[in-house]
């Protein structure tokens, strides 16, 4: 069975030679290289001396509430729970969840597995709760495009009039 790769298996800068190339057990190009001041794991390339930490290229890269909260969260979304009523109840801004939402998405097989095994989310749950946030998305987006009373873009308007 392949194993997927995870943070530390090899460097994540594009620019580096050892980019992306997995670590056999003979050869140790990334090793561990003390912890940040939240306590995650922190790594360097022995080959380009850059440094990464286990949460890099992941949901929770640069996030300061815990991997278990954001995933509640995410949970909770799924099951049904509004996104005011979790701002209100957990006490995170509502833009705040959303960018966790967002982020969500582009992680999205590696989320789904998480909640699907470890908070018991339905898969008819996560699809309706991806459906929710794609058209409220949509809604945002036409909100920001500030339309006239016929529900043209005044943008629209001003480029083509």
């Amino acid at each position: 069975m392949e194993q997927f790769a995870k943070t530390g298996d090899s460097c994540p800068h594009p620019d580096c030679s050892e980019y992306g190339k997995r670590q056999d057990g003979k050869q140790k190009n990334i090793q561990k290289y003390g912890k940040t001041k939240r306590g995650v794991q922190r790594y360097q390339c022995c080959v380009c001396k850059r440094t990464f930490t286990a949460t890099t290229g992941t949901i929770f890269y640069g996030k300061h509430t815990s991997e278990a909260e954001i995933l509640e969260t995410l949970a909770l979304l799924a099951e049904g729970s509004r996104i005011s009523s979790l701002s209100r109840v957990k006490g995170y801004k509502e833009d705040t969840i959303l960018s966790w939402l967002r982020d969500a998405r582009k992680h999205l097989e590696a989320v789904e597995e998480i909640l699907l095994k470890d908070y018991r989310v339905k898969r008819g749950q996560l699809d309706a709760m991806w459906a929710t946030w794609e058209t409220k998305a949509k809604k945002d987006t036409w909100k920001r495009l500030k339309v006239d009373n016929f529900g043209v873009p005044r943008i629209w308007i001003e480029i083509h009039v």
